[in-house]
């Protein structure tokens, strides 16, 4: 941890895992790019509504910021934003391949898009390598961040759509060959979203052709993630990140959660995006006050939460593809022993796993560590080299079911 993570304080500092990349402002509300009125947003998903280019893309790269419809929760069209970033030269017989990359927490609150950033291009691990392979990069932003609507936070059918979209979406930009082979790669929320997004695949964008998923401590166990954080300083961030976020999305009634004390410090806890180390500070200092009993109930014990986690459980569908999963061992938000576990039932599953732990690889920067062996790993994929698998390894080692 830097000078700026140290500086924050005991406890303090735990939270600065939550994010990646330099200190900015905060970004401002969304301007006119990313609003669309109802009759723009076309009916079938993964549509282009608009682009126009981004600067700071890699030497001889075109980036564009792109607004593109995809499937509400209710099956109703949405508009979502996202970036597309597109190798110079010729691309190869077939277009280019494709890597969606599917980013970590950067808040709830509507202005968090990591395309609103100055530098929207800075924060996707191993962009130039990825660029210099020859493959378009995509990074949707997800709904609610930078478009109109409640963020569906970790709530994984709309995090997979999203991904899946936007790489329809860039293979309808103009003047650009771009093929239907993709992987899908992610960090934390972005390793949850890559899940859902190789699950979902086969049936929602049967014309793409998904050859890998990865993923950088993945949010798998969200019932087990939320009991192990909320006791600490990261946790005074996630769960009111979730719990104000799945009180609007699936209609559950927060107060039902959250003690009235603690209602405005939720609010203002929500307020706040974490994507730079400034903006982690000034919400680890408006969750302060939460301290450790600002819930009536573990959400995983009411039913209405407990049905929500289950079906945002990563893990409950085959994603027929190649899979790798890295994770740290001091990872304090993102524990090992539930990856392993997560892994391990895949596993079981008939999945082909790939497990690399990194030892004493905590969360914060985790994806930008990892991304040169994450770039190999997805180059052996398009080039049909066989997979490995780590999965008679982490059979042996796991414990018997009960």
């Amino acid at each position: 941890m830097n000078g700026r993570g140290r500086a924050v304080g005991k406890g303090v500092g735990l939270v600065i895992v939550l994010v990646l990349g330099s200190c900015v402002f905060t970004p401002s509300a969304p301007g006119p790019f990313y609003q669309a009125a109802g009759g723009e947003i076309p009916r079938a998903p993964g549509q282009v509504i608009r682009h126009e280019p981004v600067s700071g893309a890699p030497a001889g790269a075109q980036a564009y910021r792109v607004l593109y419809s995809s499937t509400g929760l209710h099956g109703e069209p949405i508009a979502v934003s996202g970036l597309v970033i597109i190798p110079g030269g010729p691309p190869p017989s077939g277009g280019w391949d494709v890597v969606a990359w599917a980013h970590s927490t950067t808040g709830v609150a509507v202005n968090c898009a990591p395309s609103l950033r100055d530098r929207p291009l800075a924060n996707i691990p191993g962009l130039a390598r990825l660029v210099s392979r020859g493959y378009v990069v995509t990074a949707t932003d997800y709904p609610g961040l930078g478009t109109a609507g409640a963020h569906p936070y970790l709530v994984g059918v709309s995090e997979g759509r999203a991904v899946l979209d936007l790489v329809r979406a860039a293979r309808r930009l103009p003047g650009e060959s771009i093929g239907a082979r993709f992987v899908v790669w992610g960090h934390s929320q972005g390793g949850h979203a890559a899940f859902f997004a190789g699950e979902l695949a086969s049936s929602y964008a049967p014309e793409l052709a998904l050859a890998g998923v990865g993923a950088v401590a993945p949010a798998t166990d969200l019932a087990a993630l939320l009991d192990d954080d909320i006791a600490s300083p990261a946790g005074r961030v996630l769960v009111p990140f979730a719990v104000w976020s799945w009180s609007r999305v699936y209609d559950s009634p927060i107060d039902s959660l959250v003690k009235p004390s603690a209602m405005a410090t939720v609010n203002e806890v929500a307020a706040g995006c974490v994507e730079t180390y400034g903006e982690v500070f000034h919400v680890a200092l408006d969750a302060e006050p939460l301290g450790r009993h600002f819930l009536y109930h573990d959400p995983d014990s009411l039913a209405q939460w407990h049905e929500r986690f289950e079906e945002n459980r990563p893990g409950q569908r085959r994603t027929a593809a190649p899979i790798y999963i890295t994770q740290g061992t001091a990872d304090a938000i993102v524990r090992e022993a539930v990856t392993v576990a997560f892994a391990t039932q895949l596993c079981r599953q008939g999945e082909q796993v790939r497990y690399v732990p990194v030892k004493g690889l905590e969360h914060m920067g985790a994806a930008v560590e990892v991304a040169p062996a994450v770039v190999n790993w997805i180059y052996d994929r398009f080039a049909g080299n066989p997979a490995s698998s780590d999965c008679a390894e982490l059979l042996k080692d796991a414990k018997p079911r009960s």
